[in-house]
């Protein structure tokens, strides 16, 4: 029989095990965001990472002056770096013996969780690096997470298919909530609901938030077409990368549209995206550029 596998935050699940993989070549681009009323106008992207090998998975800090960010910097280990929006300089955060994957703030700000080592069990840190113990250690693999509340965090699972699970600390129970679901898990501004797009097969893929008090899951819109990554801004917009360009949905909007096209500044293949607390930065992850 041949099994299934899939690639998460750089790992290999095949079966039951989890290998470690070549993750790929991507950078991290930083541009400054412009509101206007409700128009968003992005200004010049920089590649902050500019490293031959594997950097992805941005976090702002909650004072929105630098961002975390997983990165493989020797070809071997993928710890946890920190960059400085004032300075422009990179700093590493953890230097472990395991690897350690999307960085994500905790609901105080002052310590971040990450997706670590084979097991893809939760451990947090404090943000100068310090180990501050096992967060949550899941049956099954975490792929990202987000935190809800203190006692509260909404994950996706791996398997066929992936799940949004909520999982509650002070139970230790862990409740499925939709299945099917993509990678982008985050907290809408303003509401507290965890969005995420679920990806039903032959049909269009749809942005959706769930509240954890509730557990009602309501939906949004549809996705950009073939895009799983997003990013929420202060004010309640969605942003959304396809390529080299970035697209804007608001409630109420019949569609999306376009605020930016970054191919002359070397952004390509967008993935991951995040803007900052104070919504004035973007971070994109691209495809690194040929070298």
């Amino acid at each position: 029989m041949m099994r299934q596998s899939c690639v998460v935050a750089g790992l290999i699940v095949l079966a039951g095990s989890v290998l470690m993989a070549q993750a790929p070549a991507t950078e991290i681009y930083l541009a400054p965001l412009t509101s206007t009323g409700t128009k968003v106008t992005v200004g010049r992207a920089v590649n902050i990472t500019n490293n031959p090998g594997y950097d992805n998975q941005p976090q702002f800090l909650a004072d929105s002056s630098g961002l975390l960010f997983s990165s493989n910097r020797d070809g071997v280990q993928t710890d946890i770096y920190r960059y400085d929006i004032a300075q422009k300089k990179i700093a590493q955060v953890i230097s472990t013996a395991e690897n350690e994957y999307s960085p994500t703030l905790t609901p105080d700000g002052r310590t971040f969780t990450t997706v670590r080592g084979a097991e893809q069990q939760l451990w947090r840190f404090t943000l100068d690096g310090a180990d501050a113990g096992l967060a949550w250690a899941h049956q099954g693999l975490i792929g990202y997470h987000v935190w809800v509340s203190p006692t509260q965090v909404a994950t996706f699972i791996l398997g066929q298919p992936a799940t949004l699970q909520l999982i509650d600390l002070r139970t230790g129970g862990a409740e499925v909530i939709e299945s099917g679901i993509g990678r982008s898990l985050l907290i809408r501004p303003g509401r507290g609901t965890v969005s995420f797009v679920q990806k039903p097969q032959g049909a269009p893929w749809m942005i959706k938030e769930f509240d954890a008090g509730t557990k009602a899951v309501t939906t949004l819109t549809a996705t950009v077409d073939g895009s799983e990554d997003l990013t929420w801004t202060p004010d309640g917009a969605i942003v959304m990368g396809r390529g080299s360009k970035l697209f804007l949905w608001r409630e109420g909007a019949s569609g999306w549209t376009e605020i930016a096209d970054l191919n002359r500044q070397g952004v390509q293949n967008i993935s991951r995206l995040t803007v900052s607390p104070d919504g004035k930065w973007v971070a994109i992850v691209t495809q690194a550029p040929s070298r």
